[in-house]
């Protein structure tokens, strides 16, 4: 690829439709793919660029009225370039000048060229980068990103005064594209992609890089038993993939829902955990109203019961007799029919292996003071990985610990006092629009979470098949948002919901490939980029650091760890 070769001109454009650019006549409109990225040198600018749409013209309708024989090769030759010529259209993503000191230098012995046709970023010191606030004139040359460019807008992954971490490289080019995961933890975001895309291995790419900058402790809610010690990696010949735990043994521990299916996977030091009813509120109930199949009135008598007989409503209603209920009801004016309905659903919960009457200890207590001490948290399902256990379970232990958390932000805004802040916390869920969607959101943790941002120093990552699925007002409030391959229009819209500008970037998502192919946009990347996403495979466990972390010690790792965030004032 030669950099410093244009490749066409700007013809014509808008601010807001984007830019139409004429091909040269030895430029092949096949090399141009969409989610392609070019620079438009301007007069004063030079603007980064998306590839969104590739056409041909011609410059006279004779010609696709009578065009030549497909064997005259000689005519066509004659036409391309002045006849017939390819075009395509850009969206301008970012314009970056010269600072004022190279702006001085560059505009000594222009030689009637452009004040920018010589410069070319190389670091953050000798450009500003800016939202594109209007468009490069008419004739402006086109040319290939360089490495510099994309570097000038990416950054790389040792810089030392940012937590990059790089996800993947451009579709034409081996260079890096990192997210800034400072700015990806700050608010919550989501992974999505139709079923076989790879959402999980993106996701544990990501979980990955957290845990390996020491961004955030993680909490991860594992419906199907992929992150915490091992996976089943896709395609024809069996394999398997390394899980968090394998990759950071001193960084990762693994409760179990199910420990007999964790025993049999082979998973060491797996530590199992259990719910008592009285962790159970009204809330919790309502999430799963659905797969319990409850009324609105038994909803309402449940409310009745919790407020006679406190966290133990659920052992007692399940300990009642029909005389027991006829009296409850005759002295509260609950609803005999539906209190006896209540009860019959709720004895379902007998079948969920982790739930108690009573537990010996605090399990999510335990849990607590797991990620206060920054290690990071998987909760493996196991054979309890249905909807029922899945959300009743999540929606449990995610509302006390964000109590917990709230609690402890509080008093660190009292304080001051950099000792109580709490390590910010990144909740990962699966088939998040089961908790997110319009109908429950209001009922759920989660909701509150995804609205707060980082108020309390907890985000989620969502990751979903369906985003169409997740409350508009939800998504609003996804930060950044990295989305494989979708089909669905439905889902297509929702993934630019609140995003300025997303019309020209739908067809570049429909466009994608069904691996290893990312569209990535929001608050951790200065621009939406689509990405071949990083391989994880052995080569990636070895750049991970996976060594570093076998030698060392908890108390190693975590000193470092505290180190670095004092030394980022973090």
């Amino acid at each position: 690829m030669d950099v410093d070769k244009p490749l066409g001109s700007v013809i014509q454009g808008s601010l807001s439709g984007g830019l139409e650019v004429r091909l040269e006549a030895d430029v092949s409109v096949e090399d141009m793919r969409v989610g392609k990225f070019l620079v438009v040198q301007g007069m004063r600018s030079r603007f980064f660029c998306m590839l969104t749409d590739v056409a041909l013209g011609t410059s006279s309708q004779r010609i696709w009225a009578n065009p030549p024989h497909p064997n005259d090769s000689f005519l066509r030759e004659v036409l391309a370039g002045s006849g017939t010529f390819g075009t395509i259209n850009l969206t301008p993503m970012l314009m970056f000048t010269p600072t004022e000191g190279k702006r001085e230098t560059s505009n000594l012995n222009l030689n009637g060229k452009s004040p920018l046709a010589s410069f070319q970023p190389q670091s953050s010191e000798d450009m500003e980068l800016l939202p594109v606030k209007t468009i490069p004139s008419h004739f402006s040359q086109v040319y290939d990103a360089s490495e510099r460019d994309f570097r000038a807008v990416f950054g790389w992954e040792d810089d030392p005064h940012r937590r990059n971490f790089s996800v993947g490289q451009p579709l034409d080019m081996d260079v890096p594209i990192c997210l800034d995961l400072d700015r990806f933890v700050e608010r919550s975001n989501g992974v999505f992609g139709k079923s076989g895309t790879g959402k999980s291995f993106l996701t544990r790419l990501l979980l990955s890089g957290i845990i390996r900058k020491q961004a955030a402790v993680n909490l991860i809610f594992d419906m199907h038993s992929e992150y915490g010690w091992e996976a089943v990696s896709e395609g024809k010949q069996f394999s398997t993939v390394k899980g968090l735990r394998q990759l950071f043994p001193n960084q990762v521990q693994v409760y179990t829902l199910d420990p007999e299916s964790t025993q049999r996977r082979g998973i060491r030091d797996a530590q199992a955990m259990y719910l008592s009813y009285d962790q159970i509120e009204v809330e919790d109930i309502m999430l799963v109203r659905g797969e319990l199949n409850l009324s609105e009135a038994s909803l309402e008598n449940a409310i009745i019961l919790r407020n006679e007989f406190g966290k133990t409503w659920i052992t007692q209603l399940l300990n009642m007799t029909n005389e027991d209920i006829q009296i409850f009801c005759d002295e509260k004016r609950g609803n005999k029919s539906s209190i006896m309905a209540l009860q019959r659903k709720l004895l379902r919960l007998d079948e969920l292996k982790y739930m108690r009457s009573a537990c010996p200890q605090n399990y999510i207590d335990q849990i607590l003071q797991s990620l206060d001490a920054g290690k990071h948290v998987v909760v493996e399902f196991g054979s309890q990985s249905n909807m029922l256990s899945y959300m009743l379970a999540t929606n449990v232990m995610t509302r006390r610990i964000h109590g917990k958390y709230v609690r402890k932000a509080e008093k660190f805004l009292q304080s001051k006092n950099p000792c109580d802040r709490p390590h910010p916390l990144v909740i990962t869920i699966e088939e998040a629009h089961r908790f997110l969607d319009s109908a429950t959101v209001r009922q759920t943790i989660f909701g509150i979470i995804a609205r707060e941002m980082r108020k309390y120093f907890v985000t989620l990552l969502i990751v979903d098949q369906r985003p169409s699925g997740i409350d508009n007002e939800v998504m609003s409030q996804v930060g950044t948002r990295i989305t494989c391959l979708l089909n669905d229009d439905k889902d297509i819209e929702a993934i630019f919901t609140g995003v300025s500008g997303g019309q020209s970037l739908r067809s570049v998502l429909a466009k994608l490939d069904s691996k290893q192919q990312a569209l990535i946009l929001g608050h951790a990347v200065p621009m939406p980029v689509v990405v071949r996403t990083r391989p994880y495979d052995q080569t990636f466990y070895t750049e991970i650091g996976e060594p570093s972390w076998d030698e060392k010690s908890d108390e190693e790792v975590f000193a470092a760890a505290d180190s670095a965030k004092a030394d980022l004032g973090f």
